[in-house]
């Protein structure tokens, strides 16, 4: 997709490594954030419906899409991967775990699939006044790929206020550390799924993150999460 391949992937890399997170700038244009957040609506194409407050995970709901998968939304996965690949490899080498990941995502998906995983993980969600999404991680199974992705699809500041996207990280014998991420419409950030990487005195440690989403003041907000992992 000419829309990743345009990004600086140097300065991504670094920021992965040095922070956990990295924005991808105007990654959708405006049309296809209206498109993309319009399907939410249109109840074909999805294989459930999360409510989150029935379950603990906050206030809220969102929409995991079914295979097929909406064109742009695979596209987008499958350029994403390939990119981040490597990275993943990196991270699970520097952490000490066994697991690496092929350079294809079809190959990723297949050994997903093989261990049971066969279920989609690309998800729109949406957020209205009040609504707000607890600390969480995305996990769905044995096999997960350490890093993910959401793109807001709704204009801060016209089309919602507060809703802003949270992470923390919780380092050994350390407080808890939050950041919020600055996104406009459009903006992916690409983020750790799990834990990342941290450089030490005495080598390489491991971080946990989180991510969840601030409460919303005013208005709608839309998201696509793109989750390289399928669940069981």
């Amino acid at each position: 997709m000419t829309m990743i391949d345009s990004h600086d992937w140097t300065t991504a890399a670094a920021d992965l490594d040095a922070r956990g997170w990295t924005i991808l700038p105007r990654l959708f244009d405006p049309g296809q954030c209206e498109a993309m957040a319009a399907l939410y609506d249109g109840g074909a194409g999805f294989r459930s419906h999360v409510v989150m407050q029935r379950h603990g995970y906050g206030r809220g709901e969102y929409r995991y899409f079914a295979y097929p998968l909406p064109p742009l939304v695979e596209a987008l996965r499958s350029a994403l991967y390939p990119r981040l690949m490597p990275i993943a490899n990196r991270w699970h080498e520097r952490m000490g775990i066994d697991v690496r990941f092929p350079a294809e995502h079809r190959a990723f998906l297949d050994r997903c699939h093989e261990a049971g995983q066969k279920r989609p993980t690309p998800l729109l969600l949406r957020y209205e006044a009040g609504d707000y999404n607890c600390l969480h991680q995305d996990l769905y199974g044995e096999h997960v790929f350490p890093l993910q992705a959401a793109v807001l699809l709704s204009s801060p500041g016209k089309d919602f206020s507060g809703g802003e996207f949270i992470l923390t990280e919780q380092r050994p014998r350390m407080q808890s550390r939050a950041e919020v991420v600055p996104l406009s419409e459009g903006d992916a950030v690409i983020f750790a799924v799990t834990h990342r990487p941290q450089r030490g005195t005495r080598g390489d440690y491991r971080v946990t993150m989180r991510h969840g989403v601030s409460s919303l003041r005013s208005g709608s907000r839309h998201t696509l999460g793109v989750i390289f992992h399928d669940a069981t």
